[in-house]
């Protein structure tokens, strides 16, 4: 029911039969990147690589603070937003210095808003993620370790999407969702009310021919699916993008999803490879686990082991319930936490090649540095001005204005900012979210991924569950919920591995 979500079945049958060459020419399809504006962005100018490469430092030396202030997102929609990010997209190809089209990258993760990274492909074609004999219900949890993600015997995540566990923060909003959808499926189980209300949104606004399909063992599953997708689309559109991007971008959006036009890029570079890394800024240096702990490095929180309960958070200090509690994130903007430009050596072991130039093993691990040579030379995107300026002649009602380069690459003989350093500069000027440019990217994105699926929420006639707090759900609301519930998730103890 969902392997074809925002890619219908001709469109994947001419995927694959196209060869590299033919996509070169050809618009991209659902399941590829590609250019917003029709083609990449050469450097140009007599520059030599290693004085650009000390202009870009310069500009990410820039960024480096030790403390911030707090931004208005509470600091578990920094992780959610990776959780987003690692259901519609995964480049298997990054790279920092070789060249790549993105017209020729295939995105491995289904271009729409529909959680495979939790369910996979669903029970009979990812059997691996599910229990065998308590149809419908995901592993979760270990035996030393209840909380922690289900794990084979060498200690891999059995989850739809690997980097869901490379820390421990955003391995916990995988296992949160995990947690909701086993609930729900106790409570189709067990029947009363709440299955009622489960199978009512289930079955909304469907086509009768796609249930059609559905084998009768697989009903209950397939409704618990779609409750959990509409309530996690709605999230997005009504939680992630409102914490990070400015309200008018998301109004105009949703009023028109196609204002880069209409044979754009399902994935366009620029959102993945430049706006959507604006989560990057926003990650502080230390979180606080559980209240009244100590609080601890991002890097000592890192993920793809085994975890034990010490490690366990409580979603209160992530999500706003209304104590006031949860953390915040840094707001979007050109400072980042110093953390960041030391990355670990399980991340970055050594010196990196930017064409024909060695990077240093020292700005290596500068993850903003990685950003713009990333984007400079891998995927050439148009600058933060070009877009600013394609804007302006093709969507003038947006009221988008151009910014000249910071003074910092000008005093390089630079006049282009990259997209991603851009929008971060846009955000400063707006109290901490995205605007113009990189507001304007991230939310037609998202939301003509919505758009374009016949099934979500926008094409549906859907309320949040009263569960949640009806209208007034919030994502601090839905993981108290799983968090307060979670204990009374049927068969619990058989979900469990090792």
């Amino acid at each position: 029911m969902g392997q074809f979500h925002g890619l219908s079945r001709y469109d994947y049958l001419v995927k694959q039969c196209l060869d590299d060459k033919a996509l070169m020419t050809k618009p991209p399809l659902a399941q590829h990147f590609g250019y917003l504006l029709g083609q990449g962005n050469e450097i140009t100018g007599n520059l030599e690589p290693a004085h650009i490469v000390d202009a870009f430092d310069a500009l990410v030396e820039s960024m480096r603070v030790t403390e911030n202030a707090d931004g208005p997102a509470d600091a578990g929609m920094t992780f959610f937003g990776q959780f987003v990010d690692h259901d519609v997209t995964l480049d298997a190809t990054s790279s920092i210095g070789k060249k790549i089209d993105p017209r020729s990258i295939r995105n491995v993760r289904t271009p729409s808003l529909d959680l495979d990274c939790v369910y996979g492909d669903g029970p009979e074609a990812s059997p691996h993620l599910y229990h065998p004999d308590h149809h419908g219900f995901l592993l979760f949890g270990r035996e030393d370790s209840h909380l922690d993600l289900a794990r084979n015997c060498k200690g891999t995540a059995l989850i739809g999407d690997p980097r869901n566990d490379e820390n421990i923060l955003v391995s916990q909003i995988q296992g949160a969702f995990i947690c909701l959808h086993n609930l729900l499926m106790t409570h189709v189980e067990e029947g009363g009310s709440a299955k009622d209300d489960v199978r009512e949104c289930g079955v909304a606004s469907i086509r009768q021919d796609v249930w059609g399909h559905v084998p009768p063992k697989l009903e209950d599953f397939e409704h618990v699916r779609r409750f959990v997708r509409l309530h996690y689309q709605w999230l997005v559109l009504h939680a992630l993008l409102p914490s990070f991007v400015d309200q008018s971008c998301i109004d105009h959006a949703l009023e028109d999803a196609h204002v880069f036009g209409h044979k754009a890029p399902i994935m366009p570079a620029e959102f993945s490879g430049a706006a959507y890394r604006f989560g990057h800024a926003t990650v502080q240096a230390q979180y606080h686990l559980k209240d009244g702990d100590t609080a601890r490095h991002l890097f000592e929180m890192l993920g793809f082991s085994a975890r034990g309960a010490d490690q366990d958070i409580e979603l209160g200090l992530y999500f706003e319930t209304g104590d006031g509690k949860a953390q915040k994130a840094l707001p979007v903007g050109t400072k980042m936490a110093e953390t960041l430009f030391e990355l670990p050596d399980n991340i970055v072991g050594g010196t990196e090649m930017w064409g024909n130039l060695t990077i240093s093993k020292e700005r290596a691990k500068k993850l903003a540095l990685r950003n713009i040579l990333r984007d400079r030379t891998a995927l050439k995107l148009s600058s933060g001005q070009q877009v600013a300026r394609w804007l302006q002649q093709h969507a003038p009602h947006l009221g988008i204005k151009e910014h000249k380069a910071p003074k910092i690459l000008k005093d390089h003989h630079i006049d282009k900012t990259p997209l991603w350093f851009y929008c971060l500069e846009e955000a400063d000027k707006t109290g901490g979210k995205l605007s113009g440019v990189g507001g304007t990217i991230v939310a037609s994105t998202l939301v003509r991924l919505l758009k374009l699926d016949p099934e979500s929420v926008l094409n549906t006639e859907f309320a949040p569950w009263k569960g949640f707090g009806g209208s007034n759900a919030t994502m601090g609301k839905v993981m108290a919920w799983v968090e307060k519930n979670r204990d009374d998730i049927a068969h619990r103890a058989h979900l469990r591995c090792g």
